[in-house]
């Protein structure tokens, strides 16, 4: 059966019910932006009704709703019609009209999640709320594949699992790559040209080497400290007073919530036996330290500057990544009033887990602590983009 024609069906409105033709061209206007109407999903329409509608089109939200159904439900479309005309519908347009922006976004997002067709986090990828076109397809692949699935009465292993299998298996329409590998892609290449100069040449060389994940290496000071605390025995708290031996306990304790005080002992706590059962995991908690996204921006940017230069594992003088880390972030807008502040916790992390020497001043990553650099930058670049608010 041929897809309905979008100016076909407007026509025939307009010799049927002339007096909503005008809101009905409104709306489908708004939710195709010029695409056939084959290509609307439930996500789609969903969006549309709950959120464009209220916060971008002028008129009564109800009428241009009420309008949009009937156009829908002449050309076939009787599911999607029936959302425009829904209680939920009603209700949604009613918050944002009485109770204002912030009320009717809420009620939108939970009706969106109660749909099933909006594509869940999953291991592999957080969504963000900010969308390149490649994460913007992938998004809507997924969605459109929920809800054949729930259309159908298919079987599937919940959305999680759908999600997931859509995202990392190679699909025929992308020439055999899979969507999860283009969204990584592409934040990849925003996080490599998004700011300055200085910042952009020195990323570069990095695009390619991050596309793969780095394989977990071992942690023994911090995976030591981990299986003391969880002895009977237990760590004393008056720890031998070498920095670095004071540093790794309050990263454990403070950082990771692996670590607690328990009388005169140290002794793991739930997080700790599940960092300590999961090499992966350690090293995944262990090394997204290093860019801590709760850090202060500036913060992440000069500790991202600093891995950028050291992750080749050459030696380099304190003052001269100074300098370098000054020149990288002044190019992006920054004060760089206090690096030497800034990159002393870094260092200071990275020589508690034993990433990394500090002789005579000069800086070097150990080979552990190279791949250590490299995770934690792949994960901040392939962090998922949001809005400051959410």
């Amino acid at each position: 059966m041929p897809a309905p024609d979008v100016a076909a069906l407007l026509l025939e409105l307009e010799r049927s019910e002339p007096e909503v033709a005008d809101e009905a061209r409104t709306a489908v206007e708004w939710l195709t932006g010029g695409e056939p109407l084959e290509t609307v999903t439930q996500l789609d329409v969903c969006e549309f009704l709950w959120y464009t509608l209220p916060i971008k089109v002028d008129g009564s939200w109800e009428r241009i709703a009420d309008a949009l159904g009937r156009l829908l439900r002449l050309g076939g479309l009787d599911r999607y019609a029936a959302l425009c005309v829904s209680s939920t519908t009603h209700e949604i347009l009613r918050a944002y009209e009485r109770e204002g922006e912030e009320a009717g976004t809420a009620a939108y997002q939970r009706a969106l999640e109660a749909t099933g067709v909006l594509p869940p986090d999953v291991p592999e990828l957080q969504w963000s709320t900010i969308m390149g076109p490649e994460e913007l397809g992938a998004h809507v692949a997924c969605s459109a594949a929920l809800e054949l699935a729930m259309l159908t009465g298919a079987e599937f292993d919940g959305q999680v699992g759908l999600t997931r299998r859509w995202l990392t298996e190679a699909r025929p329409e992308l020439g055999g790559d899979s969507w999860l590998h283009r969204v990584q892609g592409e934040r990849l290449n925003r996080w490599v040209l998004g700011r300055g100069p200085a910042r952009r040449e020195l990323a570069q060389p990095f695009e390619v080497r991050l596309h793969a994940p780095v394989p977990a290496e071992p942690l023994p000071a911090l995976q030591g400290l981990l299986a003391l605390a969880a002895s009977e025995e237990g760590v004393p708290l008056r720890l031998p007073p070498s920095p670095e031996a004071v540093a790794l306990r309050e990263l454990a304790e403070h950082s990771l919530g692996a670590i607690r005080g328990f009388g005169t002992r140290l002794v793991i706590t739930a997080e700790g036996r599940k960092l300590l059962g999961s090499p992966d995991l350690l090293w995944e908690t262990a090394t997204g330290l290093l860019l801590a996204p709760g850090d202060h921006e500036l913060s992440v940017s000069a500790g991202e500057a600093a891995l950028l230069l050291l992750a080749s594992g050459d030696p380099m003088p304190w003052p001269t990544l100074c300098a370098r880390v000054s020149e990288v972030i002044g190019g992006e807008g920054w004060r760089p009033d206090d690096v030497a502040g800034t990159l002393a916790t870094l260092l200071r992390q990275i020589t508690a887990l034993g990433l990394g020497v500090n002789l005579e001043g000069t800086i070097r990553l150990t080979p552990v602590g190279q791949s250590a650099a490299l995770a934690a930058l792949r994960a901040h670049a392939l962090r998922p983009r949001k809005y400051v608010s959410v």
